[in-house]
C-alpha cells in the first residue's frame, strides 16, 4: 500500500501551493482521492493543476495516479526526482523515497528498489517502514542474511510489528533457522491472532515439519480472514498443491 502524505501538511511545504492561497489543500485531498477510483482522470487533473502552479502537491497526486494504472516505473521515477528537487526536511523526503521504493517493489527492480530505500534511510534511519521496505527488496533479490539484518533493526525499534516478525520469520526459514522462524510467527500471532502473513508462514513451517493438517488448518484460515491479497494466494498455491480444492 502506498503510504499517504496528509494534504494539510502538503499545503504547507515550499513545493506545494502556497500555504496562503485557499483551497490547496483541499485540492490536493480530491486529488489523491480521485486516484483510488479514477486514476485517469486524476492524472489529468495533476498535470493541469501542475501547469498552473501546483506544484509539489500535483506532482506527487500525478505519481500516485500513475502506480494506481499500473505504471509503475514511471510513478517511481516521477517520485525520486521530486524527493531531489524539493528542499524540506529530511524526514519528508525519506517518505517520499519510500513511495518511490514501493513502487520500484510493484514494478519488480528490486536492485532499484533497494538503492533507493537506502537512500531514504540515509535521510530516516530510525524508520521502521523503510527498514521493511529495503528487506522486502533484499528479500526479492534472494539476500535474506541482510533482509534480516533490516528486519532486526525493524524489531529493535519497534517490538510491537507484527508484520515484521512475521517478515523476519520468512527470512529466517530462508536461511535454514525453521526454529528461529517458528518463534518469530509465534510472536507475531501474540501482537495479532489474526495476522494472514504469519499465518501463511506458520503453515509454511508446519509443512516443513511434516504437520499437514496444521498447515492445512493455517492456510485456510488466510483466506478466511483475508480471501484477497498475496497471502491468500499463495495460501492458495499451497493448499493446490496439497490436493486440497479450494473455490
Amino acid at each position: 500500500m502506498i503510504r499517504f502524505i496528509p494534504a494539510l501538511i502538503l499545503a504547507g511545504l515550499p513545493f506545494a501551493a502556497p500555504a496562503a492561497e485557499p483551497g490547496q489543500a483541499a485540492r490536493y485531498r480530491a486529488c489523491m482521492e480521485k486516484t483510488e477510483k479514477y486514476p485517469k482522470d486524476a492524472f489529468e487533473d495533476a498535470i493541469q493543476w501542475r501547469d498552473m502552479g501546483g506544484g509539489g502537491a500535483a506532482e506527487h497526486c500525478a505519481a500516485t495516479a500513475l502506480i494506481q494504472i499500473g505504471l509503475y516505473k514511471d510513478a517511481a521515477d516521477r517520485l525520486e526526482k521530486l524527493a531531489q528537487r524539493i528542499m524540506q526536511e529530511p524526514a519528508f523526503k525519506a517518505e517520499l523515497l519510500g513511495q518511490a521504493t514501493q513502487a520500484w517493489l510493484l514494478a519488480r527492480v528490486p536492485a532499484r528498489a533497494e538503492a533507493t530505500a537506502t537512500a531514504a534511510l540515509s535521510l530516516s534511519p530510525d524508520s521502521v517502514d523503510l527498514l521493511l521496505d529495503r528487506a522486502e527488496a533484499r528479500a526479492a533479490l534472494a539476500d535474506y542474511a541482510q533482509a534480516r539484518v533490516d528486519l532486526d533493526a525493524a524489531i529493535k525499534i519497534d517490538p510491537t510489528r507484527a508484520d515484521a516478525f512475521a517478515f523476519r520469520a520468512a527470512a529466517r526459514r530462508y536461511l535454514d533457522d525453521t526454529k528461529g522462524a517458528m518463534a518469530d510467527v509465534e510472536q507475531a500471532l501474540r501482537l495479532n491472532i489474526n495476522h494472514a502473513p504469519a499465518l501463511l508462514e506458520r503453515g509454511n513451517l508446519r509443512r516443513l515439519a511434516g504437520d499437514d493438517d496444521g498447515a492445512r488448518a493455517d492456510w485456510l484460515m488466510v483466506l478466511s480472514l483475508s480471501p484477497e491479497g498475496a497471502a491468500a494466494d499463495a495460501a492458495r498455491t499451497n493448499l493446490e498443491k496439497m490436493d486440497v480444492k479450494v473455490r
